[in-house]
């Protein structure tokens, strides 16, 4: 069984043009991105998913630098760019990662894998509802789960985000959470506007030198030593992903998903 991480990149992201190649402890964050991947211990491999435009050609070419094979496909219909990439690399089980997400942990990468295939979920997450610093999410589904939804989503929301269609359909498939120990949802690790990059190259900029496999740990830790960082993006909002006729702002998300913490 073939266990794929692909992630998700493009240029033109709305608030943050050009944040995918931005310097991180003097690399581009996708590379620091796929530094930390490559340190995922229940993964086979790596596939970044951009777009055909040409203002995503140097991600093409990062990709080449890093040895790391590059699908490219629809802008805005990234859900047929994941299944499509998920296809043609041959992937069982695919884990979604987004690049704006430079601090992702290897070790709840891992996590979250083992939970998909050890309770046999057709789908597993740590954001439904998210108690794990946003930019820690990570998203675990079959192939042939992938391949359906494909077929089947129709919503906008559902296409431009990949797996809306999974969660709003509790009854169709079988859903696992993993729930962080202590609620962390309060960070914001992401990388979205200028505040969030610039909070994220402050904890490159110190962590890296001494650390470069460092985990969430060292940054919390670092974050408790200088609390005055987290004020630098705390009034940024998230973005959310709205179903057509729900006016709450959030995903419907079923009961049986806001427990089961996970073992340490």
């Amino acid at each position: 069984m073939t266990t794929l991480i692909i992630v998700q990149a493009r240029m033109t992201s709305t608030r943050l043009p050009g944040k995918v190649l931005l310097p991180l402890a003097g690399e581009p964050m996708l590379t620091r991105l796929v530094e930390r991947l490559r340190r995922v211990q229940r993964a086979d491999g790596i596939v970044v998913a951009t777009t055909s435009n040409a203002s995503d050609d140097p991600i093409a070419a990062l990709c080449t630098q890093l040895g790391v094979p590059c699908h490219r496909g629809s802008e805005h219909d990234v859900l047929s760019r994941y299944a499509d990439a998920a296809r043609l690399h041959a992937a069982d089980v695919v884990v979604r990662i987004t690049s704006d997400c430079p601090l992702i942990d290897p070790a709840l990468v891992d996590h979250v894998i083992a939970a998909y295939e050890e309770r046999c979920s057709d789908y597993a997450s740590n954001m439904l509802p998210p108690t794990w610093p946003y930019g820690m999410a990570v998203e675990v589904f079959s192939s042939a789960v992938l391949a359906q939804v494909h077929a089947d989503a129709i919503q906008d929301a559902e296409r431009e985000h990949v797996t809306p269609f999974i969660y709003w359909h509790p009854d169709r498939y079988r859903l696992h959470n993993v729930v962080s120990p202590v609620d962390l949802s309060h960070h914001r690790w992401t990388v979205d506007t200028p505040e969030d990059y610039e909070l994220v190259c402050r904890l490159f900029d110190t962590l890296y030198p001494i650390l470069p496999n460092f985990n969430q740990d060292d940054v919390l830790k670092l974050l408790f030593a200088r609390p005055d960082w987290m004020a630098i993006n705390q009034h940024i909002s998230q973005k959310l992903v709205i179903k057509s006729g729900n006016t709450r702002g959030s995903p419907s998300v079923p009961p049986r998903l806001l427990a089961e913490p996970v073992s340490k």
